[in-house]
């Protein structure tokens, strides 16, 4: 991080646009380098570094256009605060050591000076506590607000959704199938949510991905309150066709569809982050996942828990 008594000091904001020009730049530079390379094949280690830029890139441009004066749409969590206060925070958090050290020497070059987001507040583990102000929220209507300058989500948008496991792997796998960029259950998903648990979703979409299908997003972003298969509730995210969220049954209260969305959208836990506590003892002889190493491996391993064969 430049420190020089001269250099000016730059917010989130402004530097993520700076970056992202940065990003642009060194992706040119490597596709003009494997466009010159011997054989005339950009080699593979060119091609992961440009879906790296591009994604840091991206990545950039969402945080340098984010607005500091745009309200909440719901009561915000200690994590949503923290991120509008610095919008560089998850990002930083998330970032390892070499993308770290390339920030701040591009920092350093600009002759800047730019200080690190304090690390965010840890998840809270559980489901979360509404208040008085959260529970009197629920009267003002459905918690999905429409950003400005964006048509209102329709009538049959605003309806939470109960599925069973079985119905909700059938629109993680429709996602994936699709290629519609938000849901990826696979064989961990399957292993991993609670097969008789009851889970809900209903359209959240963050202002960036607002259903626009002339920009290419004919889907509906969904909120997902997932049960894990140790009893625990966590967010997902999810992309859902209008069509196959329509005809999902509404079985749920209306009053307690207002209950659910905003617990869902308090509860501070995601999927990746149980995931990441749950991997040290993920395994065929605790929760039975086989990641698809393994399965290639020892396709012919019986599970440790069924024990020798009995003659």
């Amino acid at each position: 991080m430049a420190d020089g008594r001269g250099a000016r000091e730059v917010g989130d904001r402004e530097l993520a646009a700076l970056l992202a020009d940065e990003a642009l730049m060194e992706m040119r530079s490597v596709a003009r380098r494997a466009r010159v390379s011997a054989d005339g094949d950009a080699p593979a280690e060119a091609v992961v570094r440009l879906g790296e830029a591009a994604d840091f890139c991206r990545d950039m441009l969402l945080v340098s256009r984010s607005s500091s004066r745009r309200p909440f749409r719901s009561t915000p969590s200690r994590r949503q605060r923290a991120m509008a206060k610095r919008p560089m925070s998850y990002r930083w958090q998330t970032y390892g050591p070499e993308r770290r050290a390339w920030i701040l020497d591009h920092v350093e070059r600009a002759g800047l000076r730019w200080t690190p987001p304090p690390p965010l507040p840890t998840p809270r583990k559980g489901p979360p506590t509404l208040g008085l102000r959260q529970r009197l929220a629920m009267l003002a209507g459905w918690p999905v607000r429409t950003p400005p300058g964006r048509r209102r989500l329709p009538r049959r948008a605003r309806v939470l959704k109960a599925v069973d496991s079985g119905t909700l792997r059938a629109l993680y796998e429709e996602a994936e199938h699709r290629r519609l960029g938000l849901g990826k259950g696979g064989a961990w998903l399957d292993t991993h949510l609670m097969s008789d648990a009851t889970h809900f979703l209903f359209p959240d979409p963050a202002d960036y991905y607002w259903p626009d299908p002339d920009a290419g997003r004919p889907w509906w972003q969904c909120r997902v309150l997932l049960r894990m298969v140790d009893g625990e509730q966590v967010n997902g995210l999810l992309a859902v066709m209008p069509e196959t969220y329509v005809a999902l049954p509404s079985t749920v209260p209306r009053p307690r569809q207002h209950l659910i969305a905003r617990t869902a959208r308090l509860t501070e836990r995601d999927t990746y982050l149980w995931g990441r506590d749950h991997k040290a003892g993920c395994g065929p002889g605790t929760c039975g996942y086989r990641s698809p190493v393994e399965e290639r491996l020892f396709p012919l391993l019986p599970d440790p828990q069924d024990g020798p064969d009995q003659d």
